[in-house]
């Protein structure tokens, strides 16, 4: 499996995320990317590739340019305006990007990230999207940031990009408003609506900008360490300022080797989340495993345990990914007699699965009367592939249901639908 990781312990923006894609690639196509982003037909705007060095490391720094001049060192949360008569609204840039010079797929991406940006303003201004407003300047920077970074991620074609928990940095940030805390509203509304994993970092001031946030969120499949690959290219995208840490994002391009990636093979990670009972009847507990599969667990199970004052008790657990795992620990509070619950993160390896549904009917188990003959089942049968295995299995509710129709066994069911699967 082709994979990015992105290290983005000093946060990201647009330009530094360019940069570091950019180093990934060979020079000929480094030549054609900055062939396509000065070819853009967006007016004025020119890229430029530059070297740049930060606590001694060498990386690449990527200028855009608008009308010959780079924009001023201010946030891109800066530019947005809720009342303009000269700004541009969302569907004008969606138009512009539209325009663009790019392949179609790029110009989709664009977007949609875009429309994410934009939701983030509308939601920290307190108005609709339809009453932002982008400053030309500004606007024209963070269309090129944008493109560069969706056309460099088709360039790249990775198959699985993976990034660490970002860094916002801490204290406050000039705005055309005022001061505003960091992360900025926009940023800490994108980070929670894309579950991005956050921390303040070392340094001071913004490290994380709206944009940064937003194609973090859009191209990002996972959060969490680097995974075991051998590295084929590693790129340092550097940002303007100095601190006593590099600035830059790192991107680092390898294969992994492992089994999980056999074809259809899916790797996620989860939360156990258990704890132990002694005082509960087993209708109360099975009133709770329904409760936590209500809540968005992925399984509920007990194991037997020997508890304190030789009382024999119950392991109660759920797995569940971590977007449900907050109303899996309230329901565990809610409906079980526990004080506490213990987690655990586990990786899994998980087969792709699909339905195909077979169709029996009577006949198929022997002769009957003519009327019987005409009733039918249908049988939804589940297939699993992956890790170079294939495995069938009918669901077996519809298998009983059918069973009982046409009064054979649960076991001659299933192996007629096995039959035409």
């Amino acid at each position: 499996m082709r994979v990015l990781y992105l290290d983005l312990g000093m946060g990201a923006a647009g330009d530094m995320l360019s940069a570091a894609l950019f180093e990934l690639l060979s020079g000929k196509e480094q030549e054609g990317y900055l062939s396509a982003m000065n070819h853009l037909r967006l007016d004025g705007v020119s890229v430029q590739a530059e070297r740049s060095e930060k606590c001694g490391i060498t990386g690449t720094h990527m200028t855009v340019l608008v009308d010959g001049s780079e924009e001023a060192d201010v946030p891109d949360h800066a530019h947005t305006h809720v009342h303009a008569h000269h700004h541009h609204g969302l569907a004008e840039i969606h138009e512009m990007i539209g325009g663009l010079n790019l392949p179609d797929a790029v110009k989709t991406d664009a977007q949609q990230v875009y429309r994410l940006l934009a939701a983030a303003e509308s939601h920290a201004h307190g108005v609709e999207v339809d009453q932002i407003h982008f400053h030309e300047v500004g606007e024209k920077d963070a269309v090129a940031d944008i493109v560069s970074v969706c056309l460099l991620m088709r360039m790249i074609r990775p198959d699985k990009v993976i990034a660490s928990p970002v860094a916002t940095g801490s204290g406050t940030v000039r705005c055309a408003h005022g001061l505003l805390p960091v992360p900025a509203p926009a940023t800490a509304f994108i980070l929670k609506e894309m579950q991005i994993p956050c921390l303040s970092g070392t340094e001071g001031g913004e490290l994380l900008t709206p944009t940064g946030a937003a194609l973090a969120g859009f191209f990002v499949n996972a959060f969490g360490r680097m995974p075991e690959m051998t590295i084929n290219g590693i790129g340092y995208g550097m940002g303007k300022k100095d601190f006593s840490r590099a600035n830059c994002v790192r991107a680092l391009l390898g294969q992994t080797t492992s089994e999980e990636d056999e074809p259809d093979g899916i790797r996620d990670e989860v939360s156990e989340l258990s704890c132990n009972l002694d005082d509960m009847t087993p209708e109360d507990l099975s009133f709770a495993m329904n409760q936590l599969f209500e809540a968005g667990a992925l399984d509920v199970f007990t194991t037997p345990a020997g508890m304190k004052k030789s009382r024999p008790g119950i392991v109660l657990s759920a797995l569940c990914h971590k977007e449900q795992k907050a109303s899996v620990i309230k329901a565990f509070f809610t409906y079980t007699t526990t004080l506490g619950i213990r987690e655990k993160i586990c990786q899994r390896y998980i087969m792709k699965s699909s339905f195909e549904t077979v169709t029996l009917s009577r006949a198929d188990f022997g002769t009957s009367a003519p009327e019987d003959r005409q009733k039918t089942a249908s049988i939804p049968v589940k297939i699993s592939k992956g890790y170079g295995t294939v495995q069938r299995k009918p669901e077996f509710e519809q298998v009983a249901e059918a069973a009982e129709t046409f009064g054979v066994p649960t076991a001659e069911v299933r192996r007629k639908a096995l039959e035409r699967s």
